[in-house]
């Protein structure tokens, strides 16, 4: 297994080194794998701070993989529903994972209304990502929150089931000088 293994390894790296670069310089520029992947799916999770909310909503997921660095981006929608005091809130968002491991960084836009009035707000996150748990902490800002049964500072974690996912494979191209 290990010989066949060397020999596709061999011949792989061979090709990729025999083509004619020229000089050292465009040598360097050998053609590289891009891959990139969109994930769509939905999320379930529950936000808890003062109040605890379930959340119901659907992510898009964009992400390059390459080979020293990945960078995710992505977008989400969806609602939570303060069961106790009837509070309804949709959250519109954006978040990036700029390398492979680390923190999202992200912000939210939200409407919350408990049917008499409502306002519109602010939300920066932060969180950390792993498989399809994603956990955010962030604060909302709006308007005289004192008089509102909504969560300020909080606390999320959201499960993501991935129902759609696309995968596109691309090359660098060799520059012509």
């Amino acid at each position: 297994m290990r010989g066949i293994i060397f020999v596709f390894s061999f011949l792989l790296i061979s090709s990729a080194f025999s083509q004619d670069y020229g000089n050292y310089s465009s040598f360097l520029k050998i053609r590289l794998l891009d891959v990139r992947v969109k994930k769509t799916g939905p999320y379930f999770g529950i936000q808890r701070g003062r109040y605890t909310v379930p959340e119901v909503g659907i992510e898009r997921q964009w992400k390059k993989i390459r080979l020293g660095t990945s960078i995710t981006h992505a977008g989400h929608m969806g609602f939570n529903y303060n069961i106790k005091h009837n509070v309804l809130g949709y959250d519109l968002g954006y978040w990036l994972k700029p390398h492979r491991v680390g923190l999202t960084y992200g912000a939210n836009l939200f409407y919350r209304t408990d049917f008499d009035q409502s306002k519109v707000g602010i939300a920066p996150v932060v969180g950390f990502k792993i498989w399809v748990l994603h956990l955010q902490t962030g604060y909302h800002f709006l308007q005289r929150p004192s008089d509102f049964e909504t969560n300020t500072f909080f606390m999320a974690v959201r499960i993501g089931i991935i129902n759609d996912r696309d995968v596109d494979f691309f090359t660098r191209k060799k520059k012509k000088d």
